[in-house]
Protein backbone atom coordinates (compact mmCIF):
# COMPACT_ATOMS: atom_id res chain seq x y z
CA UNK A 1 0.00 0.00 0.00
CA UNK A 2 3.08 2.20 0.57
CA UNK A 3 4.39 1.48 -2.53
CA UNK A 4 0.43 2.61 -4.26
CA UNK A 5 0.65 5.98 -2.48
CA UNK A 6 4.60 6.58 -3.21
CA UNK A 7 3.61 5.95 -7.23
CA UNK A 8 0.85 8.01 -6.88
CA UNK A 9 2.69 11.00 -5.42
CA UNK A 10 5.78 9.92 -7.67
CA UNK A 11 3.20 10.57 -10.80
CA UNK A 12 1.71 13.41 -8.68
CA UNK A 13 5.29 15.31 -9.16
CA UNK A 14 6.24 14.21 -11.81
CA UNK A 15 2.67 15.92 -13.64
CA UNK A 16 3.43 19.01 -11.24
CA UNK A 17 6.83 19.65 -12.55
CA UNK A 18 6.68 19.10 -16.56
CA UNK A 19 5.16 22.69 -18.19
CA UNK A 20 2.43 22.18 -20.23
CA UNK A 21 2.77 22.62 -23.90
CA UNK A 22 2.64 26.63 -25.27
CA UNK A 23 0.05 27.09 -27.82
CA UNK A 24 1.14 29.45 -31.17
CA UNK A 25 -0.88 33.17 -31.53
CA UNK A 26 1.28 34.32 -34.33
CA UNK A 27 -0.96 33.18 -37.40
CA UNK A 28 -3.59 34.83 -35.13
CA UNK A 29 -1.80 38.47 -35.48
CA UNK A 30 -1.41 38.16 -39.07
CA UNK A 31 -4.18 38.20 -39.76
CA UNK A 32 -5.36 40.52 -38.02
CA UNK A 33 -2.55 42.60 -39.38
CA UNK A 34 -3.40 41.99 -42.33
CA UNK A 35 -7.66 42.23 -42.30
CA UNK A 36 -6.50 46.42 -40.79
CA UNK A 37 -4.13 46.78 -43.59
CA UNK A 38 -6.91 45.62 -46.07
CA UNK A 39 -9.26 47.59 -43.99
CA UNK A 40 -6.48 50.85 -44.75
CA UNK A 41 -6.33 49.43 -47.85
CA UNK A 42 -9.88 49.98 -48.76
CA UNK A 43 -10.78 53.39 -46.80
CA UNK A 44 -7.99 55.01 -48.38
CA UNK A 45 -8.87 53.41 -51.84
CA UNK A 46 -12.33 54.83 -51.03
CA UNK A 47 -11.32 58.32 -49.90
CA UNK A 48 -8.90 58.54 -52.97
CA UNK A 49 -12.20 57.93 -54.63
CA UNK A 50 -14.25 60.78 -53.12
CA UNK A 51 -11.71 62.81 -53.60
CA UNK A 52 -11.29 61.98 -57.24
CA UNK A 53 -15.23 62.21 -58.01
CA UNK A 54 -15.21 66.01 -55.79
CA UNK A 55 -12.80 67.26 -58.05
CA UNK A 56 -14.87 66.02 -60.52
CA UNK A 57 -17.57 67.39 -59.62
CA UNK A 58 -15.92 70.41 -58.43
CA UNK A 59 -14.19 70.95 -62.10
CA UNK A 60 -17.92 70.19 -63.67
CA UNK A 61 -19.44 72.97 -61.54
CA UNK A 62 -16.78 75.42 -62.05
CA UNK A 63 -16.65 74.55 -65.69
CA UNK A 64 -20.52 74.95 -65.71
CA UNK A 65 -20.53 78.15 -63.70
CA UNK A 66 -18.08 79.73 -66.24
CA UNK A 67 -20.22 78.27 -69.76
CA UNK A 68 -22.83 79.82 -68.06
CA UNK A 69 -21.29 83.34 -67.46
CA UNK A 70 -19.74 83.29 -70.92
CA UNK A 71 -23.45 82.32 -72.06
CA UNK A 72 -24.72 85.20 -69.91
CA UNK A 73 -22.04 87.62 -71.11
CA UNK A 74 -22.65 86.59 -74.96
CA UNK A 75 -26.03 87.21 -74.64
CA UNK A 76 -25.93 90.71 -72.70
CA UNK A 77 -23.97 91.87 -75.51
CA UNK A 78 -26.88 90.68 -77.86
CA UNK A 79 -28.77 92.71 -76.05
CA UNK A 80 -26.93 95.50 -75.68
CA UNK A 81 -26.25 95.62 -80.07
CA UNK A 82 -30.56 94.78 -79.72
CA UNK A 83 -31.11 97.79 -77.92
CA UNK A 84 -28.77 100.18 -79.59
CA UNK A 85 -30.68 99.38 -82.82
CA UNK A 86 -34.22 100.20 -81.62
CA UNK A 87 -32.80 103.48 -80.29
CA UNK A 88 -31.93 103.78 -83.86
CA UNK A 89 -34.90 103.31 -85.77
CA UNK A 90 -38.31 103.29 -83.68
CA UNK A 91 -40.41 101.32 -86.74
CA UNK A 92 -37.99 98.76 -85.48
CA UNK A 93 -38.86 98.55 -81.75
CA UNK A 94 -42.51 97.80 -83.28
CA UNK A 95 -41.15 95.07 -85.31
CA UNK A 96 -39.03 93.17 -82.56
CA UNK A 97 -41.59 93.51 -79.73
CA UNK A 98 -44.11 91.15 -81.82
CA UNK A 99 -44.51 88.27 -79.56
CA UNK A 100 -44.64 86.38 -83.18
CA UNK A 101 -41.63 88.15 -84.39
CA UNK A 102 -38.29 85.40 -85.01
CA UNK A 103 -35.96 88.01 -82.07
CA UNK A 104 -38.73 87.32 -79.81
CA UNK A 105 -39.19 84.02 -80.31
CA UNK A 106 -35.32 83.56 -79.50
CA UNK A 107 -35.22 85.67 -76.56
CA UNK A 108 -37.85 83.63 -75.01
CA UNK A 109 -36.36 80.42 -75.65
CA UNK A 110 -32.80 82.11 -74.59
CA UNK A 111 -34.27 83.51 -71.21
CA UNK A 112 -35.72 80.21 -70.05
CA UNK A 113 -32.55 78.69 -70.15
CA UNK A 114 -30.51 81.45 -68.08
CA UNK A 115 -33.12 81.14 -65.59
CA UNK A 116 -33.11 77.17 -65.11
CA UNK A 117 -30.21 77.31 -61.94
CA UNK A 118 -29.81 73.82 -62.82
CA UNK A 119 -28.85 74.38 -66.82
CA UNK A 120 -27.06 71.51 -67.98
CA UNK A 121 -24.19 71.45 -70.10
CA UNK A 122 -26.31 70.58 -73.30
CA UNK A 123 -28.99 73.50 -72.19
CA UNK A 124 -26.01 76.07 -72.56
CA UNK A 125 -24.84 75.01 -75.91
CA UNK A 126 -28.21 75.40 -77.16
CA UNK A 127 -28.58 78.51 -75.38
CA UNK A 128 -25.42 79.76 -77.13
CA UNK A 129 -26.19 78.42 -80.60
CA UNK A 130 -29.55 80.47 -80.07
CA UNK A 131 -27.76 83.50 -79.37
CA UNK A 132 -25.45 82.87 -82.23
CA UNK A 133 -28.95 83.27 -84.52
CA UNK A 134 -29.76 86.18 -82.29
CA UNK A 135 -26.49 88.28 -83.41
CA UNK A 136 -27.37 86.88 -87.18
CA UNK A 137 -30.83 88.42 -86.98
CA UNK A 138 -29.46 91.84 -84.99
CA UNK A 139 -26.70 91.57 -87.64
CA UNK A 140 -29.10 91.72 -90.39
CA UNK A 141 -31.13 94.85 -89.16
CA UNK A 142 -28.05 96.41 -88.49
CA UNK A 143 -26.71 96.27 -92.34
CA UNK A 144 -30.68 97.17 -93.55
CA UNK A 145 -30.49 100.19 -90.99
CA UNK A 146 -26.75 100.80 -92.51
CA UNK A 147 -28.58 100.74 -96.12
CA UNK A 148 -31.76 102.68 -94.95
CA UNK A 149 -29.32 105.51 -93.75
CA UNK A 150 -26.91 105.43 -96.67
CA UNK A 151 -30.34 106.22 -98.57
CA UNK A 152 -31.27 108.92 -96.45
CA UNK A 153 -28.33 110.64 -96.75
CA UNK A 154 -28.60 110.20 -100.53
CA UNK A 155 -32.24 111.09 -100.49
CA UNK A 156 -30.92 114.21 -98.24
CA UNK A 157 -28.22 115.22 -100.47
CA UNK A 158 -30.86 114.91 -103.24
CA UNK A 159 -33.29 117.31 -101.29
CA UNK A 160 -30.69 119.51 -100.49
CA UNK A 161 -30.07 120.07 -104.03
CA UNK A 162 -33.70 120.27 -105.46
CA UNK A 163 -33.89 122.87 -102.42
CA UNK A 164 -31.04 125.10 -103.25
CA UNK A 165 -32.63 125.01 -107.12
CA UNK A 166 -35.70 125.16 -105.90
CA UNK A 167 -34.60 128.35 -103.87
CA UNK A 168 -33.08 129.74 -106.97
CA UNK A 169 -35.83 129.77 -109.21
CA UNK A 170 -37.45 131.33 -106.20
CA UNK A 171 -34.72 133.72 -106.42
CA UNK A 172 -35.28 134.02 -110.03
CA UNK A 173 -38.95 134.88 -110.54
CA UNK A 174 -38.79 136.89 -107.70
CA UNK A 175 -36.11 139.07 -109.06
CA UNK A 176 -38.14 138.58 -112.51
CA UNK A 177 -40.96 139.77 -110.93
CA UNK A 178 -39.39 142.79 -108.98
CA UNK A 179 -38.06 143.06 -112.41
CA UNK A 180 -41.61 143.08 -113.83
CA UNK A 181 -42.86 145.43 -111.14
CA UNK A 182 -40.08 147.39 -112.03
CA UNK A 183 -41.04 147.46 -115.21
CA UNK A 184 -44.61 148.38 -114.63
CA UNK A 185 -43.97 151.33 -112.96
CA UNK A 186 -44.61 154.49 -114.74
CA UNK A 187 -42.71 157.29 -116.05
CA UNK A 188 -43.83 161.13 -115.73
CA UNK A 189 -42.14 162.82 -117.82
CA UNK A 190 -43.04 166.68 -119.31
CA UNK A 191 -42.90 168.14 -115.95
CA UNK A 192 -43.69 171.62 -115.31
CA UNK A 193 -45.13 173.53 -112.47
CA UNK A 194 -46.65 177.14 -113.26
CA UNK A 195 -47.52 179.67 -110.47
CA UNK A 196 -51.14 181.31 -111.50
CA UNK A 197 -52.24 184.51 -110.82
CA UNK A 198 -56.08 184.31 -110.55
CA UNK A 199 -58.32 187.44 -111.09
CA UNK A 200 -61.47 188.61 -111.88
CA UNK A 201 -62.90 186.04 -109.91
CA UNK A 202 -60.35 183.44 -111.65
CA UNK A 203 -62.32 183.88 -115.01
CA UNK A 204 -58.96 185.60 -116.28
CA UNK A 205 -55.79 183.47 -115.35
CA UNK A 206 -51.79 184.53 -115.62
CA UNK A 207 -48.71 183.25 -114.87
CA UNK A 208 -46.29 185.15 -112.60
CA UNK A 209 -43.11 184.78 -110.63
CA UNK A 210 -44.10 186.88 -107.56
CA UNK A 211 -44.33 184.88 -104.89
CA UNK A 212 -47.26 187.18 -103.40
CA UNK A 213 -49.28 187.56 -106.36
CA UNK A 214 -49.51 182.95 -106.94
CA UNK A 215 -53.00 181.85 -105.99
CA UNK A 216 -52.56 178.30 -107.74
CA UNK A 217 -49.35 176.10 -108.03
CA UNK A 218 -50.66 175.06 -111.82
CA UNK A 219 -48.71 171.34 -112.32
CA UNK A 220 -48.53 169.45 -115.79
CA UNK A 221 -46.57 166.41 -117.00
CA UNK A 222 -47.34 163.45 -119.29
CA UNK A 223 -46.85 159.60 -118.60
CA UNK A 224 -44.89 157.82 -120.89
CA UNK A 225 -45.87 154.78 -122.68
CA UNK A 226 -45.16 151.31 -120.99
CA UNK A 227 -45.56 148.07 -122.17
CA UNK A 228 -45.65 146.54 -119.10
CA UNK A 229 -48.23 148.25 -117.09
CA UNK A 230 -51.93 146.19 -117.63
CA UNK A 231 -54.68 148.70 -118.65
CA UNK A 232 -56.44 150.43 -115.74
CA UNK A 233 -57.10 152.76 -112.98
CA UNK A 234 -53.16 154.13 -111.78
CA UNK A 235 -52.57 155.90 -109.13
CA UNK A 236 -50.26 158.95 -109.16
CA UNK A 237 -49.02 160.61 -105.88
CA UNK A 238 -47.81 164.51 -106.05
CA UNK A 239 -45.53 165.73 -103.21
CA UNK A 240 -44.47 169.53 -103.43
CA UNK A 241 -42.13 170.40 -100.74
CA UNK A 242 -41.79 174.11 -100.24
CA UNK A 243 -38.70 176.73 -99.33
CA UNK A 244 -38.20 175.48 -95.86
CA UNK A 245 -38.22 171.75 -96.51
CA UNK A 246 -42.13 171.60 -95.55
CA UNK A 247 -44.37 169.45 -97.16
CA UNK A 248 -47.80 171.66 -98.56
CA UNK A 249 -50.52 169.38 -97.06
CA UNK A 250 -54.29 169.81 -96.29
CA UNK A 251 -56.17 167.25 -96.11
CA UNK A 252 -59.67 169.30 -97.22
CA UNK A 253 -57.86 169.77 -100.44
CA UNK A 254 -56.89 166.08 -100.67
CA UNK A 255 -53.50 165.36 -98.87
CA UNK A 256 -52.64 162.19 -96.92
CA UNK A 257 -50.33 159.17 -96.27
CA UNK A 258 -49.06 156.54 -98.28
CA UNK A 259 -45.24 154.32 -98.40
CA UNK A 260 -42.83 153.90 -100.29
CA UNK A 261 -41.76 150.52 -101.59
CA UNK A 262 -39.32 150.19 -99.07
CA UNK A 263 -41.96 150.54 -96.57
CA UNK A 264 -41.44 154.38 -95.36
CA UNK A 265 -44.09 156.70 -94.53
CA UNK A 266 -44.93 159.28 -97.67
CA UNK A 267 -46.54 162.44 -96.62
CA UNK A 268 -48.28 163.49 -100.29
CA UNK A 269 -49.90 166.71 -101.42
CA UNK A 270 -52.11 165.56 -104.08
CA UNK A 271 -53.28 162.00 -105.28
CA UNK A 272 -54.36 161.57 -108.83
CA UNK A 273 -55.57 158.81 -110.49
CA UNK A 274 -55.26 158.10 -114.23
CA UNK A 275 -57.12 155.67 -116.92
CA UNK A 276 -53.75 153.84 -118.90
CA UNK A 277 -54.15 151.79 -121.45
CA UNK A 278 -50.87 149.48 -121.97
CA UNK A 279 -48.72 150.88 -125.05
CA UNK A 280 -50.13 154.54 -124.83
CA UNK A 281 -48.70 157.51 -123.08
CA UNK A 282 -51.12 159.81 -121.50
CA UNK A 283 -50.58 163.67 -121.84
CA UNK A 284 -51.65 166.94 -120.50
CA UNK A 285 -52.25 165.44 -116.54
CA UNK A 286 -53.27 168.84 -114.84
CA UNK A 287 -53.84 169.24 -111.28
CA UNK A 288 -54.23 172.56 -109.28
CA UNK A 289 -52.95 173.43 -105.88
CA UNK A 290 -54.38 176.13 -104.07
CA UNK A 291 -53.51 176.81 -100.17
CA UNK A 292 -55.17 179.19 -97.33
CA UNK A 293 -51.42 180.80 -96.70
CA UNK A 294 -49.44 183.14 -98.74
CA UNK A 295 -46.59 181.25 -100.86
CA UNK A 296 -43.33 182.05 -99.64
CA UNK A 297 -40.52 183.12 -101.80
CA UNK A 298 -37.80 180.24 -102.59
CA UNK A 299 -37.65 176.79 -104.55
CA UNK A 300 -40.87 174.82 -104.78
CA UNK A 301 -40.07 171.34 -105.55
CA UNK A 302 -43.06 168.58 -107.03
CA UNK A 303 -42.20 164.94 -106.96
CA UNK A 304 -44.20 162.29 -108.59
CA UNK A 305 -44.77 158.55 -107.18
CA UNK A 306 -46.01 155.71 -108.52
CA UNK A 307 -45.74 151.87 -106.56
CA UNK A 308 -43.72 153.55 -104.25
CA UNK A 309 -41.28 154.82 -106.62
CA UNK A 310 -40.43 158.28 -107.92
CA UNK A 311 -41.31 158.68 -111.47
CA UNK A 312 -40.50 162.45 -112.03
CA UNK A 313 -39.38 165.40 -110.25
CA UNK A 314 -39.58 169.11 -111.11
CA UNK A 315 -39.25 172.63 -109.28
CA UNK A 316 -40.07 175.93 -109.88
CA UNK A 317 -38.93 179.21 -108.04
CA UNK A 318 -41.13 182.25 -107.19
CA UNK A 319 -39.43 185.56 -106.35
Amino acid sequence: MNQDFNRQDSEQTSQQSTPPPRRNYTWIYLAIIALLLGTNIYLFMSRNKEVDKNEQLTVQYTTSDSTRQAVEQDYSAALVRLDELVSKNSQLDSLLSQSNSDVSQLRQEIDAIMRDKNASQADLKRARGLITQLNGKVKTYEERIAELEGENVRLENVNQIVSEERDKTVQQNIGLQQKVRLGAVLHASNIRMTPIDLRRGGRKQKETEKAKRVDVLRIQFDIDENRIAEDGKKDLFLRITGPNGSVLSNAAYGSGVTSTSDGQTLNYTLAKPIDLKQGEPVQNITLDWKQDSDYQKGSYTIEIFNEGYKIGNGTVTLK
